[in-house]
């Protein structure tokens, strides 16, 4: 079984070239004596083809909220991430009793440690934004028989059969082939959301899960030496 040509290049280029374009940023007038308190004036673009205007900092406020609405994609991505997430904890919790070494059980551990409080934080989101998909996807997607083909990086049922009844050398060894690509899909995720999403939360969310991952692929790259 070789995964490794999947999705293992290309992700971390693309996430730096969107970590750079997902904050908006606004032009700032000089302060020309106003109250300092009332901070400076804010210049936003026009449509296509019209002049920018200046906001004052409250109407600038008012109109970034609006335009930073929950969209389908960030919903989408909450929901979809919230059961690759589970899957992932589903392999790290074969890792204690079925590990054979030390290594694979303790960054399953951090796995389990990261991923568990991102999922809770993940479900929360979506039970006040889309209620009806926090529901859908917060009970038993645990990736057992959960359709989601379309995530990358998930393994298949075949592949966590594989791995339930793999022990010591190979269980590392498995592990670690299927959690590098399973982060690696993470990551090709958040590439996807940063680019189309419209949160400031899951923008920091997907952002934080990328950083995370990126480096865990890193580590488990030198575990298999």
């Amino acid at each position: 079984m070789n995964r490794q040509h999947r999705r293992a290049s290309g992700s971390l280029t693309a996430l730096a070239a969107l970590l750079g374009l997902a904050g908006l940023t606004v032009g700032c007038t000089g302060d020309t004596g106003g109250s300092p308190a009332a901070g400076p004036s804010v210049i936003a673009p026009g449509a296509p083809g019209e002049r920018a205007h200046t906001l004052s900092p409250e109407e600038a406020e008012v109109q970034g909220r609006k335009e930073r609405q929950p969209n389908s994609a960030d919903i989408d991505y909450m929901s979809r991430m919230v059961v690759h997430h589970e899957q992932a904890l589903v392999m790290a919790d074969l890792a204690p009793e079925r590990a054979g070494g030390a290594p694979v059980r303790k960054l399953a551990d951090r796995i389990r440690t990261a991923q568990d409080p991102e999922i809770t934080a993940m479900r929360a989101w979506l039970k006040r934004h889309a209620p009806d998909r926090a529901e859908e996807d917060g009970a038993g997607a645990s990736g057992h028989g959960h359709s989601h083909d379309d995530m990358p990086g998930m393994a298949t049922e075949e592949e966590l059969a594989e791995l339930r009844a793999a022990e010591g050398e190979a269980f590392d060894a498995l592990f670690l082939e299927l959690m590098i690509d399973h982060h690696n899909g993470a990551v090709t995720m958040v590439t996807e959301v940063l680019g189309a999403g419209n949160d400031v939360r899951v923008e920091e969310l997907a952002a934080d899960t990328a950083a995370q991952q990126s480096a865990e692929v890193e580590r488990m790259r030198a575990m298999r030496g």
